[in-house]
């Protein structure tokens, strides 16, 4: 019984960590701590130590109570895609690049995010570029990142 708990365990954190180890966590949350609900009513918004959650060993910050709730609800439909890296790098280069997170688009009730740093604004390039394509073309990459 006791092998069986500790296998158990020693299971469940590895698929944790598998999880997590593809997710931008550079400030220790999700999002760089901004609240992923927050976004799907147009706004980018830092979240707060008082409102947090955890979901498949990724730690979220929320602005309100409220959030908090609504993302442990339903809280697949909040995660940031490409593990809340840049949408428009994992499409163009495959690569996990950092992200500005005010810089955001809700696309058919999908959270991308995108670098916007100097001259460069990833989602206005997103944007021009045909996001239907991208999106394609980012989806192929990200599952060769997390079949590493």
């Amino acid at each position: 019984m006791k092998r069986t708990l500790i296998l158990t365990f020693f299971f469940l954190g590895v698929l944790s960590y598998g999880q997590s180890k593809h997710v931008n966590t550079k400030k220790g949350f999700a999002a760089l701590g901004y609240d992923v609900v927050a976004y799907f009513a147009g706004e980018s918004v830092k979240g707060s130590k008082e409102h947090t959650a955890e979901y498949e060993g990724v730690n979220y910050k929320f602005s309100s109570s409220e959030n908090l709730e609504t993302f442990e609800g339903d809280p697949a439909k909040y995660v940031p895609q490409y593990g809340g890296y840049c949408a428009y790098a994992v499409a163009k280069s495959g690569k996990k690049v950092n992200v500005d997170p005010a810089t955001f688009e809700i696309r058919e009730g999908k959270l991308y995010l995108f670098y916007n740093s100097g001259n460069t604004n990833t989602l206005k390039l997103w944007k021009k570029e045909k996001p239907e394509k991208l999106r394609s073309k980012a989806d192929k990459n990200w599952a060769k990142i997390v079949g590493e």
